[in-house]
């Protein structure tokens, strides 16, 4: 039933505009070419921890955090932007009266505490960093409350301590009346076994789509750009609510699950965080194999919204949000079951929608009859 609806919104969308990422303004064939190009020239920093008496694990650099060795445990790392979510918060605001800044509290600690994860790593301590383009902006007494709330909360979601942050009023680099969130966190992966780079993948491997809460924080730039397109912009109807209240679903934390499955003894083979670059983030795996994924997970109703009334391709929506699956798990075939029930227990939806097999680096969607080259993921130095 969700196949057939999302294949009747997409021939109905030849008849509009079509709008996609690129034109939106966010070019990650531009953007990639940078981060390749900065690990590379990070990789010969490696010897200032060699001289620290540390070791950095090699195979962490083009993942989602960077690991190093202290001994008898890895400590892993990360920075994290929110993005463009906030002037969302801020237009909606103006419907509402609401502020959302909890809500994008949360997105902004979920990006970086969804990242870290991936290599095992539990969330220990989180940053903020809190750039607005003047001073002034603090002064708003609710906004500032809510942030302040949702940060504290959403910390102890992850299970971090807040240690500290940065305030940075940044005129002529930040627009005034705008802030720019971001977060970093230190996460521990003890004992050693819990490392997760990807070493036991391996053909076979059941493919574990987590749920979405709805856009997450990405893609927000194509979603603001379609708001002007609207004819009653962000008060625009999504199956009983409005567009802008929708995009502010708050992102999953998902480091309870992976706490969870850890704790339950499950071998966890690789994780990805499906964030920029949609469902291509299923083969970020460094070796060559073909994911086939056999079910798709419902898609949130502000995501239809967004791929009906942008014009979107299935291939271009798939390959641009993460289209109800946040996060991504491969396990041994055994475990899969397991893998679900455990998450249920969580409150979060667990969906086994494919295998790993042998062959030539790529996602091939089956049901919808779509597939990602490996060379469209180009993160890796």
């Amino acid at each position: 039933m969700i196949i057939n609806i999302i294949l009747g919104e997409c021939i109905r969308m030849k008849k509009e505009t079509g709008l996609t990422y690129t034109q939106s303004g966010v070019d990650y064939s531009r953007i990639d070419p940078l981060k390749v190009k900065a690990q590379k020239a990070a990789r010969a920093t490696a010897r200032n921890l060699t001289r620290a008496g540390f070791r950095e694990v090699k195979e962490s650099r083009g993942e989602s955090a960077h690991v190093f060795d202290v001994g008898d445990f890895y400590i892993a790392s990360i920075t994290e932007c929110l993005g463009t979510k906030s002037l969302v918060a801020d237009e909606v605001r103006k419907i509402t009266g609401k502020t959302y800044y909890d809500r994008i509290a949360q997105d902004t600690i979920a990006m970086a505490v969804n990242d870290i994860i991936t290599v095992g790593a539990r969330p220990l301590t989180i940053h903020a960093y809190w750039a607005v383009g003047g001073s002034d902006f603090f002064s708003d007494e609710k906004k500032m409350r809510d942030l302040v709330f949702g940060w504290k909360k959403a910390c102890d979601i992850a299970g971090a301590a807040w240690a500290g942050g940065e305030t940075p009023s940044l005129s002529g680099i930040v627009l005034r009346g705008a802030i720019d969130l971001a977060a970093s966190c230190v996460g521990i992966v003890k004992p050693k076994s819990r490392l997760t780079l990807g070493k036991k993948l391996e053909e076979g491997d059941a493919i574990i789509l987590f749920e979405s809460s709805g856009i997450h924080a990405n893609g927000l730039t194509l979603a603001r750009t379609l708001a002007h397109r609207l004819k009653k912009g962000y008060r625009s109807n999504v199956e009983g609510g409005i567009y802008g209240e929708a995009l502010l679903s708050p992102t999953i934390i998902y480091s309870q699950v992976t706490e969870a499955l850890f704790k339950e003894g499950v071998d966890i083979h690789y994780m990805s965080n499906i964030t920029g670059h949609g469902w291509r983030k299923i083969m970020r795996h460094p070796s060559s194999f073909t994911y086939r994924i056999t079910q798709v997970p419902p898609v949130p109703p502000v995501l239809r919204f967004i791929v009906k009334k942008a014009g979107m391709g299935l291939k271009d929506a798939y390959g641009t949000f993460n289209m109800g699956a946040g996060f991504a798990a491969f396990v041994a075939r055994e475990d899969a079951l397991k893998v679900a029930r455990i998450a249920g227990k969580k409150g979060l939806k667990a969906y086994v929608c494919g295998v790993v097999s042998r062959g030539k680096k790529r996602v091939v969607i089956e049901p919808l009859g779509i597939a990602f080259e490996g060379e469209t993921l180009a993160v890796r130095a």
